[in-house]
């Protein structure tokens, strides 16, 4: 069964723009308000945005991360890539932090793009996935996409050493927004892999690094990210590098890590998503999404799209939101939502603006809808 939801909570920032939005949409109608509501957040926003490039410091509260970057290679036809490379560190004095910094800068070079290298905001032993960071990272992205034309499908991580425990965390809790990750040389911690289904992870690793087991987890890793490939094929792409004498320090091997990432682009609309929630909660995760501030640690949501077939393979919230749009399926045909082997909806969902409007606040192309599905246990609540 399902039941017609008509309220929806929208950010103060969007409320701006909300007029006549109760007309029904065609879909090209939705393509050009999506194309315009964009446009109406790149100018809302970008005075800010381009503040902060040119000051290079993003904050967020009582946190400011500052960051350097290089702008190599011509500009591409589709937009420049962008790689944040996190220096190694962490539990140490501020003055040797700064030292790592300054080596990240120069680390490594792709051939094109924005290279960017963050000062994590503290000098903790956690310090590239503390809550703040993700948030912090974000504001970082969308500067970078105003201010240097940065396409959005094409955003890399990399860290070394600390910077390599912050890919372990941040490219699952983040996988909807890079395109490839690559970790050197770090610890994973309690990082979960469920969430790389559709982010190509590169691994490398010096064979003599036995602190902390670094070596022996990546490798647990490599086996983790092959059984996962294996049973899913054609999703969790991964390359592993472990180089047996190599100690912490692996002599630049790792650097063909960025070519590898450089082959691949972010889809933001895959088939199929896999979600574990991390304990630095985030409120979207693709096309899926829970309401704010009812997100659980460790809850699991695994959703497939095919044709015009939603199926939820299974979750663990007790509100799961699924946001649609004419990319991901044909809105002007009915949708069926299959959950556990049974039909739950059957119908059509109509597009609409408000949420058009809301969802473009995020600044993501990508991540623009135009209709969203509500599943509380095998009801479906439509968006209207």
């Amino acid at each position: 069964m399902y039941k017609i939801r008509t309220s929806f909570i929208l950010p103060v920032v969007c409320l701006l723009y909300f007029s006549g939005y109760a007309q029904r949409l065609t879909k090209q109608k939705a393509l050009e308000m999506a194309s315009s509501e964009y446009a109406k957040q790149v100018e809302l926003q970008k005075p800010a945005l381009l503040t902060d490039w040119e000051q290079k410091q993003v904050s967020f509260g009582d946190y400011q991360m500052k960051f350097s970057y290089r702008i190599l290679g011509d500009k591409p036809a589709d937009g420049r890539s962008l790689y944040i490379s996190l220096h190694g560190g962490g539990n140490t004095s501020a003055k040797a932090n700064d030292q790592q910094w300054k080596n990240q800068i120069s680390l490594y070079t792709p051939a094109e793009g924005v290279y960017l290298a963050p000062r994590a905001p503290t000098n903790t032993w956690n310090l590239w996935h503390e809550d703040h960071i993700d948030t912090l990272f974000l504001k970082i992205i969308k500067a970078a996409i105003l201010a240097e034309g940065v396409n959005p499908n094409k955003v890399y991580v990399m860290g070394y050493s600390a910077g390599g425990d912050g890919v372990f965390q941040i490219a699952p809790r983040m996988a909807d927004h890079w395109a490839a990750a690559a970790m050197m040389a770090g610890h994973p911690g309690d990082a979960a892999a469920l969430n790389l289904r559709n982010l190509p992870f590169t691994i490398f690793m010096g064979g003599a690094d036995a602190a902390y087991k670094r070596n022996e987890l990546a490798a647990v890793w490599g086996k983790r990210l092959d059984s996962l490939e294996s049973a899913n094929p054609g999703s969790y792409k991964h390359d592993l590098h472990i180089y047996p004498e190599a100690p912490h320090w692996m002599s630049r091997k790792d650097t063909v890590a960025v070519p590898w990432m450089a082959a691949f682009k972010r889809n933001p609309l895959p088939s199929k998503v896999a979600w574990k929630q991390d304990d630095r909660h985030h409120d979207t995760f693709y096309w899926l999404g829970v309401p704010a501030g009812q997100a659980k640690t460790g809850a699991e949501s695994i959703v497939t799209v095919a044709g015009n077939e939603i199926t939820i393979e299974k979750n663990e919230n007790p509100e799961l939101r699924i946001f649609l749009n004419d990319h991901l399926l044909d809105l002007d045909k009915k949708i069926n939502v299959v959950y556990n082997g049974e039909v739950v909806f059957k119908g059509k969902v109509r597009r609409n603006a408000g949420l058009i409007a809301q969802t473009a606040c995020r600044l993501d192309p990508g991540f623009i809808f135009s209709a969203m599905l509500m599943v509380r246990g095998k009801v479906i609540h439509v968006y209207k």
